[in-house]
């Protein structure tokens, strides 16, 4: 993959916008977005204009959706699905969604999701607080609907819907954990959960490297089966999720089974 530029300069909405459609981007698609806003190159308004191209791009029947988890703050120590801030991890992108207008996000706290569009609701909502990166979570649901997934300048192994893979690939000795998380639910009441899961901290079995994601994204795009372009001053990649997760898959069944 190709190093993108790190210039900073200032990019319009009309570039972006022009920029996604080269890319494959279209008039109603679901897509989930890994964006590093340094990297694409703007400096207004804190990024807001690329949801703005995105959300141009995509009309009144596409949706944005991306990847949030949750930040335990001084002001907020537990998960409230209303006001917890997505984990800085993510960038600056993730809490961007989450705080835009009409957003719906989903309540499980460590696989929480954001969306924005005519999707966003059915993409969020009864979201398995256990192995909620399987089947019948957001990442599910995303391949489902004949979902994208849109790498803007960031980092290939942070392309969350692989945990999606790692959770339907069959494969021995995949590390289970518990957590408990103190959420606030819609009475006002506060109780400690506990949810099981993949581990998701790391690869899920021993074997594999630890940046497994990235060689699986990069494998995919040598492939021929996504679409490069630049959008803004980033390298960008359009890739579709179900063959994303069905390559995937895969792989890590023929590598590690």
């Amino acid at each position: 993959m190709r190093e993108p530029s790190l210039d900073t300069n200032a990019v319009t909405i009309e570039q972006l916008q022009r920029d996604l459609l080269a890319l494959g981007l279209s008039s109603g698609d679901t897509v989930m977005v890994h964006a590093s806003l340094r990297r694409v190159g703007l400096l207004k308004d804190r990024g807001e204009e690329l949801i703005t191209a995105l959300l141009n791009v995509l009309g009144l029947q596409g949706t944005v959706m991306a990847y949030v988890d949750f930040h335990p703050t001084d002001e907020i120590p537990y998960f409230d699905i209303k006001r917890s801030p997505a984990r800085p991890d993510y960038g600056v992108f993730a809490e961007l969604v989450r705080t835009w207008p009409g957003a719906v996000r989903s309540a499980n706290p460590g696989a929480s999701m954001a969306a924005v569009g005519e999707r966003a609701k059915l993409l969020c909502e009864n979201h398995p607080i256990s192995y909620g990166y399987g089947p019948d979570g957001p990442l599910g649901k995303l391949v489902s609907v004949g979902g994208k997934v849109l790498l803007l300048g960031s980092d290939p192994d942070q392309v969350t819907i692989l945990h999606l893979a790692e959770h339907l690939a069959h494969i021995p000795d995949k590390r289970v954990v518990f957590r408990s998380v103190e959420v606030l639910h819609d009475d006002g009441s506060r109780n400690a959960i506990t949810i099981e899961e993949f581990d998701t901290s790391k690869p899920v079995v021993s074997a594999m490297p630890n940046r497994i994601f990235a060689a699986l994204v990069e494998g995919f795009i040598s492939s021929g089966a996504a679409s490069s372009s630049p959008v803004g001053k980033a390298e960008a990649y359009l890739l579709p999720a179900k063959e994303l997760v069905s390559y995937a898959v895969s792989v890590i069944e023929r590598d590690y089974g």
